[in-house]
């Protein structure tokens, strides 16, 4: 799936899910060495533990950030999943 990430230096994220499981996590743009690293971090993890962990996290004063932008992803893909 591509998502257009609002509010965010990345502008989008690219993303699978095979079984329940996030896979093939990658970010365009933004901090791309910290972005890499959430990538690895989630990858093979449940779709709502990710949500659940990340969804809310803030980038200094901004209302979102590119973790944040990850949850709203996976919330849209759930959603289209229903």
């Amino acid at each position: 799936m591509v998502y257009k990430t609002r509010g965010t230096c990345s502008t989008q994220i690219l993303f699978d899910v095979k079984d329940g499981k996030l896979t093939d996590v990658s970010y365009v743009g933004g901090c791309n060495g910290n972005l890499k690293g959430i990538g690895k971090l989630v990858e093979g993890m449940d779709v709502d533990e990710v949500i659940r962990r990340l969804d809310g996290v803030r980038c200094g004063m901004k209302p979102t950030s590119c973790p944040d932008q990850l949850a709203q992803a996976l919330k849209q893909y759930k959603a289209s999943q229903a």
